[in-house]
């Protein structure tokens, strides 16, 4: 096997286009809205501009995969990169709030290119028992990005001046993209056979992990608006310690990813995600028990340990659970995993903002539990999915 057709390297490479995703996602974070704000924009608008993202990344997410089952993964990850940093360019020179909001569209829609068709790629290189092991590794290296890419991006800012983040990130997608382009990409098409999207829908397998990746998105970003605000208010602590606060959490994740990945095969998906989330569910009240600024870290970072546990098993869960539709149309259930993640970063944070606005944090999350309960019963009634026969191949 040459270089060019290497598995392992098609897995860096993939990891490389994530991480160059999230690292664009999180340098806007720090910039944008000190860039939104010069052309005269409102924090609602600038909300609307925030959230343009995940419009985007839901309505493409669906699409892609289906089309990448039918055309190869290759040239839709290439035309992923080439959006962002396409859309990247466009921040850099944008003179007027129309020409952000055009910019973040194209970012969202190139994210959902990326994570679909990307981790469709490696469902397709690798064998049920690997894939849960090495998409822990591909979230780990994600992972980094969440963790350095505002710091990179407010850098980069007082550095080069306003373009520098977003000129520093069309770099990184353009090198990217020529990556793929070189990458000898295996053809799989003559296994891969496109499953319309209902038939796989239908799958009870299916179905359940669309449930559990929802609530895991939505608690992940429910928690970003409201527990700033709640130790702020109870415990006095300031940004700059929040913002530690979240990236000790990243670092769990981070080191976790691929110990959790490499469970998948002896534990089972589907097992550690019901753990997970039970685990979730006993551990969000504690957060609104935090007395002083360690026992909320040591709250948090156990509390985000255990969201992994949900989140690295479910990517693999995706792929059995679509093989059990009868076909390996895994763009098409990656596409689903996208769509699924994309309505959870919509929803979480309104309906969190909404509640503790009404009940306070406790409550709020004593509430967040029941429905977290709800889908590890779901999960439980399912069988976990076996392979088809060319799986085991």
């Amino acid at each position: 096997m040459s270089l060019r057709n290497s598995r392992s390297l098609a897995v860096a490479f993939v990891t490389f286009a994530t991480f160059t995703d999230i690292t664009a996602y999180s340098v806007a974070v720090p910039v944008l809205p000190d860039l939104s704000a010069r052309f005269g924009a409102s924090p609602t608008v600038i909300g609307l501009l925030f959230a343009s993202f995940g419009v985007t990344l839901v309505t493409v997410s669906m699409p892609m995969g289906a089309i990448s089952d039918r055309i190869g993964r290759k040239p839709p990850i290439i035309g992923g990169l080439l959006a962002l940093a396409a859309a990247s360019v466009l921040f850099a020179y944008a003179d007027s709030l129309p020409w952000l909001f055009a910019a973040r569209l194209v970012q969202g829609a190139s994210d959902a290119v990326t994570w679909v068709v990307g981790f469709a790629l490696i469902a397709d290189l690798y064998r049920p028992e690997e894939r849960g092991r090495v998409m822990g590794l591909v979230m780990s290296g994600t992972n980094l990005a969440f963790m350095g890419g505002p710091t990179i991006g407010g850098w980069l800012y007082e550095t080069g001046g306003i373009r520098l983040p977003f000129l520093f990130v069309a770099a990184l997608a353009l090198v990217g993209a020529a990556a793929f382009v070189w990458l000898d990409v295996p053809d799989t098409q003559s296994v891969r056979e496109t499953v319309p999207v209902k038939t796989v829908m239908r799958v009870p397998a299916v179905a359940a992990c669309f449930a559990a990746v929802i609530i895991s998105s939505a608690t992940v970003s429910m928690l970003e608006p409201v527990l700033p605000l709640y130790l702020t208010a109870t415990l006095g602590i300031g940004p700059a310690r929040i913002g530690y606060l979240f990236g000790l959490g990243a670092v769990a994740s981070t080191v976790l990813n691929p110990v959790y990945g490499g469970m998948v095969n002896r534990v089972g998906s589907r097992q550690m995600m019901m753990i997970g989330l039970v685990l979730v569910a006993g551990l969000l009240p504690l957060l609104s028990l935090a007395k002083s600024y360690l026992s909320a870290i040591g709250y948090y970072v156990v509390c985000a340990a255990a969201i992994s546990l949900i989140i690295t098993p479910s990517l693999a869960y995706m792929a059995e659970a679509t093989s059990s539709a009868g076909a390996r149309s895994f763009g098409v259930g990656y596409g689903l995993y996208n769509m699924a993640w994309g309505l959870g970063l919509l929803g979480g944070p309104a309906l969190s903002g909404f509640l503790f606005e009404r009940m306070g944090f406790g409550w709020l999350m004593l509430i967040w539990a029941p429905p977290l309960l709800s889908v590890a019963w779901l999960l439980r009634r399912v069988q976990s999915p076996l392979p088809p026969i060319e799986e085991h191949a």
